[in-house]
């Protein structure tokens, strides 16, 4: 069984080590970080790798813009020094927003930005000398001083079917994100077989579905009306479902966009439920295909006690 969380869990890093321990011990396998605007995506996973000797770590994602292919292969080096053969380094375009607006790095050709810092990184792991023009970046002489392997694992953040492909043809599989246990089975066949395929799957325990849906239809109008994800949500064939959120949000009228978004849709991405229902919604995913469920917690209803419901729904898993 493999069960992973997102990390950090509510708590400052220096107070995460006896919860760390607690998570491992309730049976959560694996430890993931996702960057945005809070931590970066190695100092959690670096520090949960000195607390807990035998878990396993993913980063999910590394954007391949706001690291130089150099100092992205000497963070990988670092985690898979920390956790020798328990490292999975996820990497991915990650967004405009994240990129351009907030690290002053253009936002160009993310495909081939992603597939060219993959090529890189197979051979400056190994320890190779990298001379090497690529299509979107060039690097002289770089050598890694401290190498790993190049069998390190590297999954790929995917949505559609170049990417999704990418991710299985050059990568090692992909870090899929917003969809349902249903959706897998779209997503999984241009992966390919034997391939790792990581799900983040948010999640809020609590048996509150009216509380978690108003809550949870500002989070998904906020993510599903970036274009990448719109367009995810549209190939997944949500287009009708979610159709009158975009038209709000084009209009400019944000309310209108939030009360636009279906249960439905909330039901189908965001798990929630009691702490049973809710360990057989993240089993439907597993079953579906995902090797590496990774949940991501929302403390969405102030009633619960997160610590709680987190070891509870492991419990039930």
């Amino acid at each position: 069984m493999t069960l992973g969380i997102t990390v950090p869990l509510g708590q400052s890093l220096h107070e995460h080590a006896d919860l760390l321990r607690a998570l491992y011990d309730g049976g959560y396998t694996d430890f993931w970080s996702s960057e945005t605007a809070e931590l970066d995506a190695f100092t959690p996973l670096a520090y949960a790798a000195a607390v807990l000797p035998d878990a396993r770590f993913g980063t999910a994602i590394a954007s391949v813009f706001t690291r130089g292919p150099a100092l992205l292969a000497m963070s990988a080096a670092a985690m898979a020094e920390a956790a020798p053969g328990r490292f999975t380094l996820g990497i991915g375009a990650s967004s405009p927003a994240i990129a351009q607006r907030w690290n002053a790095v253009p936002f160009e050709k993310p495909f081939s930005r992603v597939r060219d810092t993959l090529r890189f990184l197979r051979p400056a792991l190994a320890g190779e000398r990298v001379d090497q023009s690529y299509d979107t970046f060039q690097v002289k002489g770089f050598r890694l001083e401290r190498p790993v392997s190049s069998d390190l694992p590297i999954v790929v953040g995917a949505l559609r079917e170049r990417m999704l492909g990418l991710a299985g043809a050059e990568g090692d599989g992909a870090v899929l994100n917003w969809l349902s246990a249903s959706d897998v089975a779209k997503a999984a066949p241009i992966v390919g077989a034997g391939k790792q395929l990581v799900a983040r799957i948010f999640v809020c325990v609590s048996e509150n579905a009216d509380l978690v849906r108003s809550v949870a239809k500002r989070l998904i109008t906020g993510y599903l009306t970036v274009p990448a994800y719109a367009e995810f949500q549209r190939w997944l064939g949500r287009d009708e479902a979610l159709g009158p959120m975009w038209t709000a949000w084009a209009a400019g009228d944000r309310k209108a966009a939030v009360a636009a978004v279906p249960d439905s849709v909330i039901d189908e991405l965001v798990v929630h439920g009691s702490p049973e229902e809710c360990a057989a919604h993240v089993r439907r995913y597993a079953d579906a295909g995902i090797t590496t469920p990774v949940t991501m917690f929302l403390p969405l209803d102030p009633s619960r006690d997160l610590a709680k419901d987190v070891l509870a729904l492991a419990a039930a898993y």
